[in-house]
């Protein structure tokens, strides 16, 4: 079976609600302003513009993973990151990450599948059956529902960007990467009854109160694949032992009150890229750009 971007936004919107003007999924979340300054290990690694290590202007979005703006921040959640990174030359380039670490299917079809099996009541039949028929959704299990447990702070989270890359250095070297974004502050989650009692937006003041006090940092950590590596299927997970490299730190130093104003859309799109990056021919990651647009669509037309 194969679906149509159309598709993944309606069952998005099926699950979740339609809310007019909202992100299908990812609606509740806040805008930051920052920095990204790169490592010169990540200059060694690519040609990328952004990497040669220059502080670049950022865009920072931090967010609930549903579809529903209105849901507390207390639920269960993937919780999102993603940093718009600008040049001087006026081109720009995303990192799009989450806090689930794998991706629960091989492609996109598996995924509408998986929000579909969650509407309830259907639920109850609809998700044994989802995970019968997706194996590797059962292998990931583990890693991903710890990550949906309440955070102190959307600082304290560790964001994965899933996807892989490929770096292409100045000397024609190339070598595949997928991107992890660790917190300075550590990583720290709290219960559900802590999280409860901090209220339906608590992580959305605990952050305005915590870039009051000082920048919030995240180090970009690169795990370079090996040879034999599968570089295009997100749902597979590389050897703990390949190698990691710091490629850069992003800062966050205020909220962004500018952006996203009356007609503004503000759209981060891993598959934005700059010369010395390639995609991957992951079929989710190929996706992802169509169904982002679609989406916008959407929200811009109402």
């Amino acid at each position: 079976m194969t679906v149509t971007p159309a598709q993944a936004t309606e069952a998005a919107n099926e699950l979740f609600g339609r809310h007019p003007g909202h992100r299908a999924l990812h609606a509740k979340g806040l805008l930051l302003k920052g920095t990204f300054t790169a490592t010169a290990e990540a200059a060694a690694l690519t040609r990328a513009a952004h990497m040669q290590g220059e502080p670049m202007p950022v865009t920072a979005r931090v967010s609930n993973g549903g579809g529903d703006p209105g849901v507390p921040d207390y639920a269960q959640d993937v919780r999102g990151l993603a940093a718009k990174i600008y040049l001087p030359d006026g081109s720009r380039t995303d990192i799009v990450a989450q806090t689930a670490p794998r991706w629960p299917t091989h492609g996109p079809e598996g995924f509408v599948e998986l929000l579909r099996a969650q509407k309830r009541p259907a639920a109850l039949w609809k998700m044994p059956l989802f995970l019968a028929r997706n194996p590797t959704a059962v292998k990931g299990l583990p890693e991903n529902l710890a990550a949906l447990k309440p955070p102190e702070s959307y600082a304290t989270l560790t964001y994965y960007a899933i996807h892989a890359y490929r770096f292409d250095d100045a000397e024609g070297g190339s070598r595949y990467v997928r991107y992890t974004l660790r917190p300075e502050a550590g990583d720290v989650r709290i219960s559900g009854r802590e999280a409860k009692s901090r209220g339906a937006d608590y992580l959305r003041g605990e952050i305005r109160r915590r870039l009051e006090q000082g920048p919030v940092r995240f180090g970009l950590e690169l795990q370079i694949a090996a040879p034999g590596d599968e570089v295009n299927d997100p749902a597979v997970a590389w050897p703990k032992d390949r190698q990691r490299v710091l490629a850069g730190t992003l800062e966050l130093t205020e909220l962004d009150t500018d952006r996203e104003q009356g007609d503004d859309v503000l759209v981060f799109d891993p598959t934005r890229v700059l010369d010395g990056i390639e995609l991957s021919d992951d079929p989710v990651l190929l996706f992802r750009r169509a169904a982002y647009s679609d989406s916008v669509a959407r929200r811009t037309n109402g």
